[in-house]
């Protein structure tokens, strides 16, 4: 017999504004979608048309017993070009707000979620100076508007993604290295990636990019990040921060990182230990003056004397090639715990799998866990799975179903509730 959680743990589901409302055509990812030397696999197009359909899906988390979504707002819908706000895209998501309090669900809103204007790509993007002051102008916004409706809200999802992609385009590029001097090089690199294609693309990538963006590169949120604009990432945060505590004082709030589960083997300490540093721990001076830190977890990676490991033999692995290992969650978070000391909210957590009944095995795990993390006084407030439904996941396209709702894309984008979203809401006491 599972133990229920407090009626006022949230148990809820999350999305991104580019990878469910469809036609975000103001922004970054949607203009390298439409790109001739594009990495996506499949333009996003209508995604999963959750703009319009916004009030049937927060219906079906309400019904399945969840009382909370944690949604983003898409700072290209707000300001297409740049000093220019459109009010009516900040009433569209003032009635998504109002529908999750109609339904019971507490709104936890997040204010960038991976996409950002092409206009700001245009200034330099994530490695300009100007990006923070530009962020906050949004932030002050939004928050004028809307932040009175609101007790909880992300200012930036996944703040060390860029430094995740510049490591691993670093490994990439020793393993290319390790193979040319061996005469090896295949152009096939894991992770779909053909690199030899990519080299040899990279001057018409840079010319197409000075044509859609007025820059030879782009320097979007998920691109690999300097250290310095990893700073400009902290700046923008603690911009963000300053506007909300002034405007909208009564409004707990914080960031999300993309944490693993690190585990050493032996030798492997001094590199686990660094990767660790990399992914959060020197964000811990920035996030101390926050409320909450939004944790956001998949799987672990194991490190020896080598450096990173692949999965072990025979290990189940997702739909994205993530080792099959819920347990990973409580361990992050008692990790976290050691050091940040305000609130943890699990702000994503899932599985990209086609068998549902490996979903609903997956949950039951990881959240046990999080029971665990409370029996012994962690200040967790939530779980936000991820995702609410199948959905477009960035440049793998359509194929990856973390979803716990299926929809049919090609049948009037119909929605098909899977048993995993009844099974997270009956955690709900």
């Amino acid at each position: 017999m599972m133990q229920k959680f407090a009626p006022e743990f949230f148990i809820g589901a999350a999305t991104a504004a580019h990878q469910v409302e469809g036609n975000n055509i103001h922004n970054d990812c949607w203009a390298q979608e439409q790109m001739q030397h594009t990495s996506y696999v499949e333009p996003s197009l209508d995604a999963v048309d959750h703009y319009n359909r916004y009030e049937e899906d927060i219906r079906l988390m309400a019904e399945a017993g969840l009382n909370a979504y944690r949604f983003s707002i898409e700072w290209a819908r707000i300001e297409p070009e740049e000093g220019r706000f459109d009010e009516t895209e900040v009433e569209h998501y003032r009635k998504v707000i109002a529908c999750c309090k109609a339904n019971g669900l507490e709104p936890v809103v997040t204010l960038h979620h991976f996409s950002s204007p092409v206009w700001l790509i245009s200034k330099g993007g994530w490695e300009a100076e100007t990006t923070p002051a530009d962020f906050a102008r949004y932030v002050r916004f939004i928050m004028e508007r809307l932040g009175s409706e609101l007790h909880y809200v992300c200012t930036i999802n996944e703040a060390n993604m860029g430094v995740q992609v510049a490591a691993i385009a670093k490994r990439y590029m020793q393993q290319m290295m390790a193979q040319a001097a061996k005469g090896q090089i295949d152009g096939g690199v894991q992770m779909g990636l053909n690199m030899e294609k990519m080299m040899a693309n990279q001057k018409a990538i840079a010319e197409e990019t000075m044509k859609v963006f007025g820059v030879a590169k782009a320097e979007c949120f998920t691109s690999p990040r300097t250290a310095h604009g990893d700073e400009l990432v902290m700046e923008a945060h603690k911009a963000a921060r300053a506007v909300i505590r002034e405007v909208c004082p009564h409004i707990k709030l914080g960031l999300t990182l993309s944490l693993h589960d690190i585990q050493a083997l032996e030798g492997g300490e001094g590199p686990a230990q660094k990767d660790w540093d990399d992914e959060f721990t020197h964000y811990l001076p920035l996030i101390e003056g926050d409320d909450f830190l939004g944790v956001q977890n998949y799987t672990r990676s194991r490190y020896d004397a080598n450096g990173s490991m692949p999965a072990p033999d025979g290990a189940e692995l997702t739909q994205m090639n993530y080792e099959f290992y819920p347990q990973a969650l409580e361990h992050v978070l008692r990790t976290v715990a050691q050091s940040f000391h305000g609130d943890l909210i699990v702000t994503e957590n899932g599985i990209a799998t086609a068998d549902d009944t490996r979903r609903v095995a997956f949950i039951e795990q990881a959240l046990t866990g999080v029971q665990n993390c409370l029996a012994d006084g962690l200040p967790i407030k939530g779980y936000f799975y991820w995702s609410l439904m199948d959905n477009f996941e960035w440049q793998k396209g359509f194929a990856m179903q973390f979803g716990l709702i299926a929809v049919d894309r090609a049948n009037n984008q119909t929605r098909f509730p899977k048993p995993s979203l009844g099974y997270l809401g009956s955690w709900r006491s």
